[in-house]
């Protein structure tokens, strides 16, 4: 039997659900915009990126030809325009899906027939196209981003889908209270995988009086496991990373933790999160809370002592505290600055008193000649020393805020740099 997702599939554009962004008046697809173009549909899954590309071929009165990337190569390409010249001036659409698996001499082959208009090009991808496609045919295309549709869109196309299977069943439908918003939420903006679970449901509910009953428990039968939308090393897995990274520096424990769990559930690594969370200990918390950085490894090793899933409760501790505690950014900013400034001054010599002085040779060289001990002097500071390289000009990288344990350091330093003026004066 055909799939319902096919059944479904709209004829007419009017009847597409969602990315009105494109589609209404306005937009990079309204029905004022009639002469074809080459585009990339980008966008995850289910959202309606081949049911587009037919649509728009419809639209445009062009020959619709389709290809996979994962199937097809330079040879299917290259009949591909032959067959597009042919039909010219007629617009031929050759709509690749996956068009992110070719490769770069793959993606060459397009560039001439683009040019010429024998071909406009509509791909389908689920990859940053600034990542998976080369720059001569990005500089030859649109992108058009599609999101995941609302729950609004998805309540349509579950009435759409209500109302074939009934007419094809014989049977109503009926829901246990809360379950119709379960299954809608359960789709994650995904419509084939809304439609693959409602024909799933209807296949194996027995009707009772003519009557089909949906309740939680059949719905998460046919679900099974739900698998989070997760695609490691693509968009969403570091659109994750972010939001968490995101999240913990702008003091919010509860989306750190949200996005923690949704990265964890999905299947990535927790060792991903341990990294991330040992940079954040530095650069957005740093000295503000000192203790971060050793909570956060202390964290890391639990994890790799315990594993999961109990090692993942104390990563959690860690993430909410970084995401809690006081945060400056001084630390990763001063680093930055003489990062910046040494890759682009001259190298000079090491002062001579700052120099090894561990032999007898050293020590006739004069190296260390004039240096004070500081941990022998008043309050372990020898006031007036200096430690950069003679002739330098004056550097400034380190400036401490005034929010927790820094601003200890900042009356602190604040403090050995008067008695340093005291000495000039």
């Amino acid at each position: 039997m055909i799939p319902l997702a096919e059944r479904l599939r709209p004829t007419e554009i009017d009847a597409f659900l969602g990315q009105r962004h494109l589609l209404d008046i306005g937009g990079a697809l309204a029905p004022e915009v009639q002469e074809p173009f080459s585009m990339v549909l980008y966008g995850p899954p289910g959202t309606g990126k081949t049911t587009l590309g037919r649509l728009l071929a419809r639209k445009w009165s062009a020959t619709f030809q389709a290809l996979s990337a994962v199937e097809s190569g330079v040879k299917e390409l290259r009949q591909a325009a032959e067959a597009g010249r042919a039909r010219r001036p007629a617009a031929t659409i050759l709509f690749v899906d996956e068009i992110h698996r070719f490769s770069k001499n793959q993606q060459d082959v397009l560039l001439p027939d683009l040019e010429d208009g024998s071909l406009f090009l509509i791909g389908a991808t689920t990859e940053n196209p600034g990542f998976a496609l080369t720059g001569a045919l990005l500089s030859r295309i649109r992108v058009m981003v599609l999101t995941p549709l609302s729950v609004t869109d998805l309540a349509t196309l579950l009435d759409r889908a209500e109302a074939h299977l009934v007419t094809i069943s014989g049977h109503t439908i009926q829901w246990e209270e809360g379950v119709r918003d379960f299954a809608l939420a359960s789709a994650d903006g995904d419509a084939r995988k809304l439609l693959n679970y409602i024909e799933g449901a209807i296949s194996v509910s027995r009707p009772e009086g003519g009557v089909l009953r949906i309740d939680r428990v059949l719905w998460e039968r046919v679900m099974g496991s739900r698998v989070p939308r997760f695609d490691r090393g693509g968009d969403i897995y570091y659109d994750i990373l972010s939001a968490f990274h995101k999240s913990l520096r702008g003091s919010s424990p509860d989306a750190t933790l949200y996005w923690f769990i949704r990265f964890t559930e999905a299947g990535g690594d927790p060792r991903v999160l341990a990294r991330r969370m040992v940079r954040a200990a530095s650069e957005d918390v740093g000295n503000a809370d000192p203790a971060a950085l050793g909570l956060t490894l202390h964290a890391w090793e639990a994890f790799e002592r315990l594993g999961e899933p109990e090692g993942l409760l104390g990563l959690a501790h860690a993430a909410i505290y970084l995401a809690a505690t006081e945060k400056s950014n001084a630390v990763y900013r001063a680093f930055s600055q003489a990062q910046d400034r040494i890759r682009n001054m001259e190298y000079w010599p090491v002062p001579v008193h700052l120099r090894n002085a561990s032999t007898a040779l050293d020590r006739s060289w004069g190296h260390g000649e004039g240096y004070r001990y500081s941990p022998d002097e008043p309050m372990s500071y020898s006031p007036g020393q200096t430690y950069f390289p003679e002739g330098t000009p004056a550097m400034s990288f380190y400036e401490p805020t005034l929010r927790g344990f820094e601003k200890r350091i900042h009356e602190r330093l604040k403090m050995l740099r008067e008695l340093d003026q005291s000495i000039l004066k």
